[in-house]
């Protein structure tokens, strides 16, 4: 029997319950389908700065790479908006993220059935059903580049780098293309290569890699005309390949089609399929302990994981399903509606596992 090490960061506001209801779910797919998992706890962001000091210790990167995979809520919240910004909590998930080499972030947004209605776009622009995955390169361009401030003739300026090396290019392209491969054979590149010199080194990368993968219908598109395009036919779309700026803003606009930020999950991955798994939403302070968070983006996080680090497919696929059926009767403050049932976070992810 196959056992997986999960290191388990909990972080901050909402994150210990909508984590504690994903392992709940893990291991109840992990009953059923014969693995084991042994977690081992972390500190990241605000816990990790009341407890020593810095939102990431080494202790916890440490950890971090003797596990298989990384399962984490939420970071951040009004209590350390004060700190300078490497000792904000934010400053802990960028640097779990470089610390791992974390350098490819999955969002997929998907609308499940139930939901459709919840979504801002219409039903007829929506059509049967909604699946878009965004691949975001996410250690390199604007957020890792050069930066400063300085006074200029008297006049106070600031400054951040976008830069892109051939090497990294490559080797997300690579992802967003096997990534398309096993979906829809679709990939659309998305940069701004009228106007920018990294852009244009972007698309003549990811063009050379796509000519790995014949099987694969390359497509480019301007980052503007995608933010357009998005809301006017998401359905055009399957992978969307993009920076880590223009993704960061992409795929918060896809997920919000979906029709609520708490049912998205997401991953990072490094080399040889080691991923951290999280939900997209933050750590929603306001409504820590009241039992109102909506745990199923955690949850489908963890499918992430069964699916793209442990290969466990048929376990992901039963907590889809069983996410897809509890949505029919139960739902979370977040996304009730009249004729359903409204339940507190623990009990959303009863419903889950009692389905599986």
């Amino acid at each position: 029997m196959n056992t997986y090490r999960i290191t388990v960061l909990k972080g901050d506001g909402i994150g210990p319950e909508i984590v504690d209801e994903a392992m709940k779910v893990l291991n109840k797919v992990s009953e059923k389908f014969g693995f084991g998992v042994q977690y081992t706890e972390a500190l990241l962001g605000g816990s990790a700065i009341d407890a020593v000091g810095e939102p990431l210790p080494q202790e916890t990167i440490d950890k971090c790479k003797a596990s298989d995979a990384v399962l984490l809520g939420a970071v951040g919240g009004p209590k350390w908006d004060n700190l300078q910004g490497d000792k904000r909590p934010e400053a802990g998930l960028l640097g779990i993220r470089a610390a791992l080499g974390l350098f490819a972030n999955l969002r997929p947004a998907v609308i499940f059935a139930p939901l459709k209605d919840a979504s801002p776009i219409r039903p007829e622009i929506i059509g049967d059903s909604l699946d878009v995955m965004v691949v975001r390169e996410l250690t390199g361009g604007i957020y890792f580049g050069d930066r400063g401030r300085e006074t200029v003739d008297g006049v106070e300026s600031a400054y951040d780098t976008e830069r892109y090396s051939v090497p990294e290019i490559e080797r997300i392209a690579r992802i967003g293309f096997e990534m398309a491969k096993k979906r829809n054979g679709k990939l659309c590149s998305v940069d701004k290569a009228n106007v920018l010199e990294s852009s244009r080194l972007w698309r003549a990368t990811v063009a050379r890699i796509g000519e790995e993968y014949p099987e694969v219908e390359l497509t480019n598109m301007y980052v503007d005309n995608c933010a357009m395009q998005l809301v006017r036919n998401p359905g055009q779309f399957d992978v969307l390949l993009t920076s880590n700026i223009f993704g960061d803003i992409l795929s918060d606009e896809a997920s919000m089609i979906s029709g609520s930020i708490g049912m998205l999950s997401s991953a990072s991955l490094g080399e040889n399929k080691f991923g951290l798994y999280e939900p997209i939403h933050g750590s929603a302070p306001d409504i820590a302990g009241t039992g109102m968070a909506n745990p199923l983006a955690t949850i489908l996080s963890v499918a992430m994981m069964l699916r793209y680090t442990l290969d466990e497919q048929k376990a992901a696929q039963a907590i889809e399903d069983a996410v897809a059926e509890a949505l029919k009767t139960n739902r979370t403050p977040d996304i009730y509606v009249e004729g359903t049932k409204k339940v507190t976070c623990a009990e959303m992810g009863d419903a889950v596992c009692a389905l599986i």
